[in-house]
């Protein structure tokens, strides 16, 4: 009785949706952030949520639902009333990395239980080494690895991670399997860089770029196809021959059922505030690129997710990787 109930009143909401989606948003719009506050992905949100509050007229407001690699916040949003009112700020992890390494066990469907929106930006990844490390440049890290494989150790922030699949990308390259030691998060893995502890991490620009300039680690290569716009000097591993593409993306995704007016209406609205001085400036500063326009639509971003989870799906299962 309950599910028919359920089903009654969302196809009552779906055929009234026109009349009242042309007046979205107008009360405040809850943007669910899962990680918890001070990190890289909070950081974008912030960001965003200011210059979303701008172009809309409404005040978005953040909401930190941390755990399970960001699965519990994709979750929540994910059984939230499809009223436009509750969306995510996912994008590699949750709706790639995440299911790659959970698989059935993901606690959503990252194809089915969304109406996805749009991704609009990508912190690139950088291959940081500990200071002292005796290569400069990719060619020479990679050749270093080969010779001393057995003894060099990479960290990530947990298993299945960005950091990590990036690595294990660089691992394949490289045709080697060096040894992983997770961390509960980036702040201690970069710790453990920082005095020695381990050798290497794939790490987000925006939270690597103040360790580069103060010299606590060393950046070997974005481990991309291109250069990072925050660190125009540093090679990019596609430059150096190896195709490797560790994308950290932003994006947006409502539940499921949420009508398709307020997801064309927040896509737009979320073009214009990635336009804003403001928000381009503060980007640039973490060294956050917006995607080109042509990256920026709710069909790129919904037709880019099934092919992203396969290849992560395929690295992990090739590095015998599961979840803990």
């Amino acid at each position: 009785m309950r599910a028919r109930i359920l089903t009654i009143a969302f196809a009552l909401l779906a055929s009234s949706a026109p009349a009242w989606a042309q007046d979205w948003p107008n009360r405040p719009v809850t943007m669910v952030v899962p990680y918890l506050a001070g990190g890289p992905v909070d950081t974008v949100g912030r960001i965003m949520a200011q210059g979303l509050s701008e172009v809309l007229g409404q005040q978005v407001v953040v909401e930190n639902v941390g755990g399970a690699g960001g699965m519990t916040g994709a979750a929540k949003v994910a059984r939230a009333t499809p009223d436009g009112y509750t969306f995510l700020l996912g994008g590699t992890a949750t709706m790639t990395s995440v299911p790659a390494l959970n698989g059935k066990k993901t606690q959503y469907d990252p194809l089915t239980d969304f109406t996805h929106v749009i991704q609009f930006a990508d912190s690139a990844r950088i291959l940081l080494t500990r200071k002292d490390f005796p290569a400069s440049s990719l060619q020479e890290f990679v050749a270093y690895a080969k010779a001393h494989s057995e003894t060099l150790k990479y960290a990530s922030s947990g298993t299945g991670a960005g950091a990590h699949v990036c690595a294990l990308l660089l691992d394949q390259a490289m045709g080697l399997k060096i040894t992983h030691i997770p961390y509960r998060g980036t702040a201690p893995a970069m710790q453990d860089l920082i005095a020695g502890r381990v050798d290497y991490l794939c790490e987000q620009v925006s939270t690597a770029v103040q360790q580069i300039q103060g010299g606590t680690v060393k950046a070997i290569a974005t481990m991309g196809l291109s250069r990072s716009d925050v660190l125009p000097d540093l090679p990019s591993a596609g430059e150096a021959g190896f195709a490797i593409n560790c994308a950290s993306l932003s994006a947006f995704s409502f539940p499921k059922g949420t009508p398709e007016a307020i997801a064309d209406r927040l896509a737009d609205a979320t073009n214009k505030a990635v336009a804003l001085k403001s928000v381009r400036e503060r980007f640039a500063t973490l060294g956050i690129s917006v995607e080109p326009p042509e990256r920026r639509t709710r069909e790129y971003y919904r037709n880019s997710l099934a092919p992203e989870i396969a290849r992560q799906t395929a690295v992990l299962k090739a590095a015998g990787v599961t979840a803990e």
